[in-house]
C-alpha cells in the first residue's frame, strides 16, 4: 500500500499535480485524528483521512483546486447526521477542519554547458526547489559541490551531438545555451526551436553573435519562432561584471523571476 509521502514522491517524479489532504483539527470524536493525511490527484487517491462524507469532500474540493490552481484552502465539516451530507452519513459526533495543500508541479531548467559561467550557475540553482538538467558534451565537472542540492539535478554527458537531450526534456523547460563553442550553440538554438514542447530558449553571448545566429535561423525558421530566443540572458542591471559568478547571479535572477511570473499565471 502507498503511503502518503510515497504519492507525494510518485507525483513530484512524474511531474503531476496533486493536493495534499491534513487533518488539522479535531474536536470530539472523529474517524481520524488530527495529523492524518491523504493525497489527491487528478485521477487517483493515496491514504485516508477516515473515508465517508469527508473524505469524498476533501477529494472534491481538492480536485476542484486542481482545475482551478490556487494557495492552500481549509474547510471544516460537522460529523452528525443532521448535518447536510452528499456521500452517506457520519455521525460521529465530532468536528473536522481540513487543509488542502497544493503540490505543484516543480520548474525545470537545462543548462547546455557546463563550464565557468554554466557551473556557478547550477550551484545557484542547486538551491532551489526546481528540476535542473546539466549537460555538456564534454566531461562534466565535479558536480561534488551539488551533493547537498534541493533541486533534482540530473547530469547529461552527451559527447558530439548534446541537443539530443533537448527531447528527454520536461515539458515547459527552460533552456539556457552557454557552451564552449558558438557552433554547439547554435546546433542546440536551432534544434530547441523544433521542440514543441519546451519554454523559453535563452543564448549567451554578444549583440553580434545573436545577429549572426538570428541570420542563420531565418533560413529555415519563421520570425516568430525565431523571436522565442532570449538574448541576452539574466535580469538587467544586476550586473556589468563579466567574472563567472556574477554572470551566473544576473542569469539565475532572471531565471527565477521567470519562474514566478509563470507560477503567476498557473
Amino acid at each position: 500500500m502507498t503511503t502518503w509521502f510515497e504519492a507525494v514522491a510518485s507525483l513530484r517524479s512524474a511531474r503531476e499535480p496533486g493536493v495534499l489532504v491534513t487533518v488539522t483539527d479535531v474536536r470530539g470524536h472523529a474517524p481520524r485524528e488530527a495529523g492524518a493525511k491523504m493525497v489527491v490527484s487528478a485521477a487517483q487517491t493515496w491514504a485516508s483521512i477516515g473515508g465517508g462524507n469527508l473524505e469524498e469532500e476533501a477529494v472534491r474540493r481538492a480536485r476542484a483546486l486542481l482545475s482551478s490552481p490556487g494557495g492552500p484552502e481549509s474547510f471544516t465539516a460537522s460529523l452528525s447526521d443532521k448535518a447536510p451530507f452528499q456521500h452517506g452519513v457520519q455521525c460521529c459526533g465530532g468536528e473536522v477542519t481540513v487543509l488542502l495543500d497544493p503540490l505543484p508541479v516543480v520548474p525545470s531548467a537545462a543548462v547546455f554547458g557546463v563550464g565557468h559561467v554554466g557551473l556557478e550557475l547550477a550551484r545557484i540553482l542547486a538551491r532551489h526547489d526546481l528540476e535542473l538538467h546539466l549537460v555538456d558534451s564534454r566531461p562534466l565537472p565535479d558536480l561534488a559541490p551539488l551533493a547537498d542540492a534541493v533541486a533534482a539535478v540530473h547530469a547529461h554527458e552527451v559527447p558530439v551531438i548534446p541537443e539530443l537531450v533537448l527531447a528527454e526534456l520536461p515539458r515547459g523547460t527552460h533552456v539556457l545555451v552557454l557552451t564552449h563553442d558558438h557552433a554547439e550553440d547554435l546546433a542546440i538554438v536551432d534544434a530547441a526551436l523544433r521542440c514543441d514542447h519546451l519554454g523559453p530558449v535563452g543564448l549567451i553571448g554578444s549583440s553580434a553573435k545573436w545577429a549572426r545566429f538570428r541570420r542563420t535561423l531565418l533560413e529555415s525558421h519563421a520570425p516568430d519562432v525565431v523571436d522565442r530566443v532570449q538574448t541576452p540572458i539574466g535580469l538587467p542591471g544586476v550586473t556589468t561584471s563579466k567574472e563567472p559568478a556574477a554572470i551566473a547571479v544576473a542569469v539565475a535572477a532572471g531565471l527565477l523571476a521567470a519562474f514566478e511570473r509563470e507560477g503567476a499565471r498557473a
